[in-house]
C-alpha cells in the first residue's frame, strides 16, 4: 500500500509524519520465516508473534514470544537464545525488537 503522509502546523513548525497501513491479516515473507524458525527453536511457545516494524523492507522486527523454555533465565539469557536461533537471519537486518515471557499458570 502507498504509505499516507500527513502535515501538522505546531507554532509555525511544520512536522512530517508518515504512516504505512498493512492489511492486519498478511504477513511478509520475512514474518513468515522468522515465525518458522522460531516455533521450531521453541515447540512450547504458548503465543509468538513477529511485526516486520520496517515498513515491510525486512530491516527491522519486533519479536513478542512466551515460552516454557524460559523459565529459570534471566532476561538477557531468554534474548540470546532468540538471537542464537535468529543468527543467520539477523545478519540481513538493521535492528531487532525482542519481548520474551514465560507464560502465566
Amino acid at each position: 500500500m502507498i504509505p499516507l503522509s500527513r502535515i501538522l502546523r505546531m507554532n509555525e513548525t511544520v512536522i512530517i509524519t508518515r504512516q504505512v497501513q498493512r492489511a492486519l491479516s498478511s504477513q511478509t515473507d520475512g514474518e513468515v520465516r522468522i515465525a518458522q524458525i522460531l516455533r521450531e527453536k521453541f515447540p512450547q511457545a504458548a503465543s509468538l508473534k513477529v511485526v516486520d516494524i520496517s515498513g515491510g523492507c525486512g530491516a527491522m522486527y519486533e519479536i513478542h514470544i512466551e515460552s516454557d523454555e524460559f523459565k529459570g533465565k534471566r532476561t538477557v539469557q531468554q534474548h540470546q537464545l532468540v538471537n542464537q536461533a535468529l543468527k543467520d537471519e539477523i545478519q540481513a537486518m538493521h535492528g531487532l525488537r525482542i519481548f520474551t515471557d514465560v507464560p502465566r499458570e
